[in-house]
C-alpha cells in the first residue's frame, strides 16, 4: 500500500512493521531550507509571511521529492520552512504531524484508510475514499486538502516484446491469457505481495485467475524490474508511479475491476496549523492538482535512476512548471 520501505511499493501497512515513535524520529533535529525563490503562479502576494512552518515526509524517494515540493512552495509564499524530511516509516511521519511538531506531509488516503483508520475493504472510488479519510482524521487534529490523481497503488507490468507478443492491456486479459495459455503467465512478485490479502491471492480471485505455485517466483522489489525487463518473467509486481517503469519502457496493466486500493497523495496538515495559516491551502492547490503518476514516474525516475538529489529535483520541477521563480 502507500508505503514504508525505501524506493516503492504500496506497502504502507507494513509501516507497522516498520514505524519508529516520534520521539525515535530525529524530529528534534532538522534543516532550514535555504531555496532562493519567490512567487510564481502560487505564493503571490507572500501569503505565508511570517509564518514559521515544519514539514515533514516518509523516508522513500517520492515522499522525500513531495516533502521538498511542500516546503519550496511554503518558502514561496514567504515562509521560514525547517525541513525534517526523511522519516523511516510511516507511523512517524504522521504522527509528527498529529502532535503538531510538522506542519503537514503529503500523505496516501489509503495508508490512512488502511494502515491508521483501520479499515480493511477499501473504498473503490477514490474521491470518497479521501473523503471518507478526511472526515474521519478531523477528529485527530489533521486536515486533509484536495487530493491529486498521483496514485501509488500496486500493478502488474511486462516488457515490451512481451507486451507484443500476448496483448495483453488489463489484468482481466491476463486472466484470459492465463485460461487459454497457462505456462504464459510467470509473475516476479514481493513476498508479501504473494500473500497479502490485497496482493497475489485477492487479485487471483477478484479476476477468477488460479496460477500454479510454480508459476510465481518471489524476489526483492528491485529484482523484479530488471527480471521483467530481461522477460524472465513475463509480469511483475510494480508500484505505478515508480521511475523504472519509464526508464524500462514497461507496459501497466489496467487494473480493469479496480481490484487494488487507491494510494492518492493529498496533503495532510494540522489542523491548528491550517487555522493559523489557511492560505497554506490554496499555497498547495494548483500544485497538487498538478501531481499524477506520469510527473511522479518522471521525477522519481531522475532520482532512483539518474541518481539526482530529491529536493534538487523538486525545485527544478516547481521552476519549469512556473509555480516559484528565481529569488
Amino acid at each position: 500500500m502507500r508505503r514504508v520501505t525505501s524506493v516503492t511499493g504500496p506497502a504502507a501497512a507494513l509501516a507497522l512493521l516498520a514505524a519508529v515513535s516520534v520521539s525515535g524520529c530525529g524530529l528534534t533535529s532538522g534543516s532550514p531550507m535555504v531555496d532562493d525563490v519567490k512567487p510564481g503562479s502560487v505564493g503571490k502576494g507572500r501569503p505565508l509571511k511570517g509564518a514559521d512552518l515544519t514539514v515533514t515526509s516518509k523516508e522513500f524517494t517520492e515522499q522525500l521529492v513531495l516533502g521538498a515540493i511542500m516546503g519550496i512552495a511554503f518558502q514561496a509564499a514567504g515562509a521560514d520552512v525547517l525541513d525534517r524530511t526523511g522519516i523511516q516509516g510511516s507511523i512517524g511521519a504522521r504522527e509528527a504531524v498529529k502532535s503538531g511538531d510538522a506542519d503537514a506531509m503529503y500523505e496516501y488516503t489509503g495508508t490512512a484508510w488502511i494502515t491508521y483508520q483501520g479499515n480493511s475493504d477499501p473504498i473503490p472510488d477514490p474521491d470518497r475514499q479521501w473523503e471518507a479519510v478526511r472526515e474521519a482524521d478531523l477528529k485527530n487534529g489533521l486536515t486533509w486538502l484536495a487530493p491529486s490523481k498521483l496514485n501509488n497503488t500496486y500493478a502488474l507490468a511486462m516488457n515490451q516484446a512481451n507486451f507484443k507478443e500476448y496483448g495483453t492491456k488489463t489484468l482481466s486479459d491476463v486472466a484470459a491469457l492465463s485460461k487459454k495459455d497457462p505456462k504464459a503467465v510467470t509473475v516476479c512478485v514481493e513476498s508479501e505481495f504473494a500473500n497479502r490479502a490485497d496482493g497475489m491471492p485477492g487479485m487471483e480471485k477478484a479476476y477468477g485467475m488460479k496460477l500454479p505455485s510454480g508459476n510465481i517466483t518471489q524476489m526483492d522489489t528491485g529484482i523484479i524490474y530488471t527480471q521483467v525487463k530481461k522477460g524472465s518473467c513475463t509480469y511483475g509486481e510494480v508500484f505505478t508511479t515508480d521511475g523504472r517503469i519509464r526508464s524500462m519502457n514497461l507496459a501497466v496493466m489496467a487494473d480493469d475491476k479496480k481490484f487494488f486500493p487507491n494510494y492518492n497523495v493529498a496533503p495532510s496538515v494540522n489542523s491548528k496549523a491550517l487555522k493559523k495559516y489557511p492560505a497554506i491551502a490554496d499555497v498547495l492547490a494548483p500544485i497538487t492538482k498538478r501531481l499524477d503518476n506520469d510527473v511522479a514516474q518522471e521525477l522519481n525516475a531522475k532520482v532512483d535512476v539518474d541518481g539526482e538529489d530529491p529536493h534538487a529535483v523538486a525545485l527544478d520541477w516547481m521552476k519549469a512548471e512556473g509555480f516559484v521563480k528565481e529569488g
